[in-house]
């Protein structure tokens, strides 16, 4: 489907006219030439701007066919608010707005890459694996169809802005699918050529390591927790952007299916556990769209890829196993294995690569979704301008994080009696003892932080009867690089 700007008056087309709430809402309205007097009609139908309202007009006599307006909600700093209200208003009319759709951005151009994320997400289809397809087209799969932004004036700036719109929403498409991918569908061999595949599509070098590489390397957590699937063996992937001089360093859990391994999940909701690599396709959408944006960064992103399952080889409670850094284990329960991957590929990035930044995004604790819920990320530093600088980075994208404790206070529930440190703390504070663990393995590092993203990652919304992928972090992780 074609997406397109023009400065001249539409004279066909379905006209979409966006407005937020204020109290001169009318008179706004009806300053607009295409409906200068319908006054007596809009306030007959009380139109408010509420957040997805719509009130479609018959114009013929004007020359379209329909013009609809489009309520916008309160003004607010969240980019979400657009993004979500396009997504979810093309989602519910993609069958009936078919053919050439004229949106009126001449008053809001600056939302114009909101507007276009919104509606590329719009196509996205969880049922990917469905085998019965749509009887009729849609807007997004009519090829005849086009969406045309309505502009004071075409200029590099706004189409450059259609541009960013278009490939962040393509790449959270990309990382939707992933996550919410059946486990089967996204095995560490799986995962490892997707990647490969998009280093060469959009320019980023990509270095897989199988069992036997990993083995020689020293990567002993990772594989560790691998030995339970031994027809599917882990992998730890580097992709390395070298877009400009600044080194910044992401990691991401990549559990493509958690079973708890011997320490065994409840049944009830286990086949959500497909979603347990969000970290991980957090950081591959990160160094993606850093690539296709050519943002002035050198971007390394790191994936520790394995499944967590049962097996006769699979570690049990109580084991003892060591790491990239030298350091050993007690694993005090098999299904807190997020970290003891992510410590490989942590301890690795610091010593391998010393970037500047470090942040690493991992689907870690149910602690963190009791405490924080769906809506923000437990983020934990101890560095004050790297918090304010995600929080800032959070607020804007509406991808929120909020902080949790990290102090030294909590070091003590992880001390071992038979290793340097155990995988897991008392019954409470998980979410922070998780992050203190992790911390053992960052060799101190100035500039780290790491964000919890068990609720944000994968939840129930208007797109899904149960939950689904929110391609949660992309967006954040490019607003820290540009920021940073």
């Amino acid at each position: 489907m074609l997406f397109q700007l023009t400065s001249q008056k539409p004279q066909s087309g379905h006209i979409i006219l966006p407005y937020f709430q204020s109290e001169d809402l009318i008179d706004k309205i009806c300053e607009n030439s295409l409906l200068h007097d319908q006054r007596e009609t809009l306030k007959a139908i009380s139109f408010s701007a509420k957040k997805g309202e719509q009130f479609t007009f018959l114009t013929q006599n004007l020359g379209y066919p329909q013009v609809t307006l489009l309520g916008l909600g309160k003004v607010t700093a969240d980019e979400t608010q657009m993004i979500n209200l396009f997504r979810s208003v093309f989602s519910k009319n993609k069958s009936d707005w078919r053919g050439e759709i004229i949106i009126d951005l001449r008053g809001s151009s600056e939302q114009l890459a909101h507007a276009v994320n919104g509606i590329e997400l719009a196509s996205y289809e969880l049922g990917m694996l469905k085998t019965k397809k749509a009887e009729k087209p849609d807007l997004f799969s009519d090829e005849s169809s086009s969406i045309t932004f309505w502009v004071e004036a075409v200029n590099d700036q706004l189409q450059n802005a259609l541009e960013v719109g278009l490939k962040t929403g393509e790449t959270q498409k990309n990382i939707m699918a992933l996550v919410d991918s059946p486990s089967n569908y996204k095995t560490p061999e799986i995962m490892a050529e997707y990647i490969q595949k998009s280093g060469a599509a959009n320019g980023f070098e990509v270095t897989v390591y199988d069992e036997k590489q990993c083995e020689e390397l020293g990567f002993l957590a990772l594989l560790s927790v691998g030995r339970g699937s031994v027809d599917r063996p882990a992998k730890m992937v580097v992709m390395e952007y070298k877009g400009g001089n600044r080194k910044v360093g992401f990691v991401g859990k990549g559990v493509t299916f958690d079973t708890g391994g011997v320490s065994l999940k409840p049944g009830s909701g286990m086949e959500d556990m497909k979603m347990d690599m969000g970290g991980s396709a957090a950081v591959i959408g990160a160094v993606e769209l850093t690539a296709k944006l050519k943002l002035d960064v050198h971007l390394i992103g790191i994936v520790a890829l394995t499944e967590n399952c049962i097996d006769a080889l699979a570690i049990k409670p109580g084991d003892v196993i060591n790491s990239y850094s030298g350091k050993t284990i007690e694993v005090i329960n098999t299904d807190a294995e997020g970290r003891l991957i992510l410590a490989d590929a942590i301890n690795y990035m610091v010593k391998t690569y010393d970037p500047e930044l470090m942040i690493d995004l991992a689907t870690l604790t149910g602690s963190c979704i009791r405490t924080l819920g769906h809506v923000s990320a437990g983020m934990m530093t101890n560095n004050e301008d790297l918090a304010d600088l995600l929080n800032t980075a959070g607020l804007k994208t509406g991808e929120k994080v909020w902080r949790l404790p990290l102090t030294d206070d909590y070091r003590d529930e992880l001390n071992s009696d038979v290793a340097d440190i155990k995988n897991l703390g008392g019954p409470y504070a998980g979410a922070t003892t998780a992050g203190k663990f992790l911390e053992f393995f960052t060799e101190e590092h100035k500039n780290w932080a790491h964000l919890d993203i068990a609720g944000t990652a994968f939840k129930k919304s208007e797109f899904s009867k149960g939950g689904s992928a929110t391609a949660y972090g992309v967006r954040l992780l490019s607003e820290v690089l540009k920021q940073f």
